[in-house]
């Protein structure tokens, strides 16, 4: 089942962030050999804020087995300060546009399993943008992710710029937008019907970040 957490909720779920901390650990440092932070076998970076919402999924024992990490770009974001060359045009600063990253699935389950839940990331991505007044998520993936995870689904994303190399790796920046109609598509295209999100967490009108003195 998925859920949509952040620090405000999270309580109400048992140890679910140390869970999918630890599931980013196991996917993007053991896996993939990212050079990122780590503390007791657990993944974070400086995104990881009180402004985050994770998207996550959670098996009927309360494991956590899939997992992504969205952030308004009105607040500091992975693309604007990491990779803005990556970007043709101007970067979104926005509360209604949001960056996604981290998205993960836990790699020893059975491929159906798998398949599942990665559509489900998908469809929450819309559904609790639809429900947050959120017009479009950007984000930077290696090619494969934005097909297997994205255009497979039914949803498909214009590219922000060119195809780049990032530490020997072919990725690209991207726009989904979110719209009903995306969602129908997902839907009709996983065959997945019914809403995936059991909280439909709202988010409250963010306040400006205070001016440094």
């Amino acid at each position: 089942m998925l859920y949509a957490i952040n620090v405000e909720n999270a309580h109400e779920y048992g140890n679910v962030l140390s869970q999918l901390h630890r599931l980013r650990f196991r996917q993007f440092r053991e896996r993939q050999s990212y050079s990122i932070p780590v503390y007791k076998d657990m993944e974070y970076d400086q995104y990881d804020t009180l402004a985050t919402v994770h998207l996550v999924f959670l098996d009927s024992f309360g494991i956590v087995r899939g997992c992504s990490r969205l952030n308004p770009t009105d607040r500091p974001y992975m693309l604007q300060d990491l990779w803005p060359h990556m970007v043709d045009n101007a970067l979104p600063s926005s509360p209604h546009i949001w960056e996604g990253t981290r998205i993960c699935v836990e790699k020893d389950l059975a491929g159906d399993v798998r398949e599942r839940i990665k559509w489900e990331i998908v469809l929450g991505y819309l559904e609790f943008g639809l429900a947050n007044n959120i017009h479009k998520y950007v984000g930077i993936m290696q090619n494969f992710i934005w097909r297997r995870v994205f255009t497979q689904s039914g949803w498909d994303a214009d590219y922000l710029g060119e195809e780049k190399l990032i530490d020997g790796i072919k990725a690209r920046a991207g726009q989904v937008m979110v719209t009903p109609e995306a969602l129908q598509r997902v839907r009709t295209t996983t065959g997945i019907h019914e809403a995936v999100l059991q909280n439909q967490y709202r988010i409250e009108a963010p306040q400006p970040i205070a001016a440094m003195s």
